[in-house]
This record gives C-alpha cells, structure tokens and sequence, in this order.
C-alpha cells in the first residue's frame, strides 16, 4: 500500500511523527509511506487552498516534503507533483493535537487534508487526539492514537463503506482523552455540536497602541449530545465519523421546492 501523510500542525509536529509510525505499520514491508506537509503550522484553515499565491515546496527526505501551504494544499502537490505518476492508495491526515470533534470538524485543517484527499478521488481519513485532564500530563499526550490507531485504520479500512461516487465518504477518527489502557473502544458516531461555546475573539491593545484580536476557543469538556462524537470521546471512545464533501442540506430540499 502506498499512503500518503499529512496534517495541520506542520511537518516538524510530534502528532505527525506518531502517524508516520502507524502509517508504516499499515503500508506494511512492501509499501510506501510519503509525507507531504506543511512547512509550518496552519491549525484552524479547514479546506483553505493557496489559489491565489504560489506555494514553494522542498524536499527534506526521501519521500519528504515540505510546502508552504495548507494541508489541502499539501494533497494537492502530493497528488499533481510529488506523486503524480504512482498516487496514493490512502490518505491519513493528523495525528492532530487536539481534538476535531463536533464544530470543531469544520474549522479543522486536518478534517481539510482528508476533504481533499476524498475529492482526488482517494480513500481519506483524519485522526486527532483529544486532551483532557486524564491525558494533559502524560508523557506521551498521543499515547491513546499511538496505541489504538493502527487498529482502528485496519477496521475501518475492512469494514468502513468506501463508495466510489462523486463526494466520496472521508472519515474523522478522534481518540478519546484519557491514557491508553483506558480506551473502551470505538464507536461509529454522528458529529456532534457544543452549544453556547463557539469560537470568538479577544481584543487587546500591543506595546506599540495598536489593536488586534486574538480568536479564543472555549473549554472541550463540556458534554454534547448523546452519541456525538465528542459525547463518546469524553466517555472514553474512540469516535469515527462518516463525513462527504457534499454541503447540500438534503433533508430541506423537499421544503424549499415551494419556491418553485
């Protein structure tokens, strides 16, 4: 198997050192494991692509590279440059630190790397690790991805739905925030939404008077719907989420044909 590797924390990031481990271990002794990620972080870009500016990419490695770009970028050099004439069998994206649950999918450059590895046509698939007060101080924070990701890629790749149709189903793993020993297993869930505690911004005035904002999150321990992917994180779940890059609300189609 030939898989393809990225995330949104950068290249140099130890989330992604831990999925080149998982990722090895699935290509298996006669595969290839490539990495193309971003030369620095791009947390928070979602499906962000550099259509506007030119992004420069370098080779570190063999099967190495770094661009200057977003993840969904980064599937794009993979795909149209560095591996154009043997594409990938897979793409993985992450492993990212912090958790990708509920709203937090939408905003997510590493959820974005996987979107984009669906549009190209190729099976796609986010990992993120949760943190939380039983996790936050270990040595090893990904110990809960580390421990249970290969696994739980082999799963879903044998009993995942992999539909070959025009927005392909991509899927969002989140590891629960809790040591590994204490994962209970792994549930198939819808994504979930933390009411009240959307992101927002924060004014404060530099040395210099001038005035900027920083964006602000908001705690991730408060519970969410039950069987959410966030719900069953929190619960000590792995969390895998079936998702497409189709935005269309269906379930409001049949309403709106009164404008007809």
């Amino acid at each position: 198997m030939r898989i393809l590797i990225t995330n949104d924390d950068g290249i140099n990031a130890p989330g992604l050192a831990v999925l080149e481990e998982i990722a090895t271990e699935l290509a298996g002794p006669e595969g290839e494991v490539w990495v193309v990620a971003p030369a620095f972080e791009q947390s928070g870009v979602a499906h962000c692509i550099s259509f506007t500016t030119p992004m420069m990419i370098t080779q570190m490695a063999e099967r190495r590279y770094a661009a200057q770009g977003s993840p969904a970028d980064c599937v794009l050099a993979a795909m149209h440059d560095v591996m154009k004439d043997a594409r990938p069998d897979l793409v993985l994206s992450g492993v990212n630190r912090g958790n990708n649950s509920a709203e937090n999918a939408v905003y997510s450059g590493t959820v974005g790397g996987a979107m984009e590895g669906a549009l190209q046509g190729v099976p796609a698939v986010a990992l993120s690790q949760y943190y939380g007060p039983r996790n936050k101080d270990l040595d090893d924070k990904f110990e809960s991805a580390r421990h249970h990701g290969l696994s739980t890629l082999r799963t879903l790749l044998d009993k995942g739905v992999w539909p070959d149709d025009d927005y392909g189903i991509f899927y969002n793993i989140n590891f629960p925030p809790v040591p590994a020993a204490e994962v209970l297993g792994v549930k198939a869930a819808r994504q979930g939404f933390r009411r009240d505690m959307g992101f927002g911004v924060q004014p404060t005035t530099s040395p210099s008077g001038r005035r900027f904002l920083w964006v602000t999150g908001a705690p991730q321990q408060q519970p969410t719907a039950d069987g959410s992917d966030a719900d069953w994180n929190l619960k000590g779940y792995i969390s895998v989420t079936p998702m497409r890059c189709d935005l269309t609300a269906h379930d409001a189609l049949d309403a709106l044909r009164a404008i007809e």
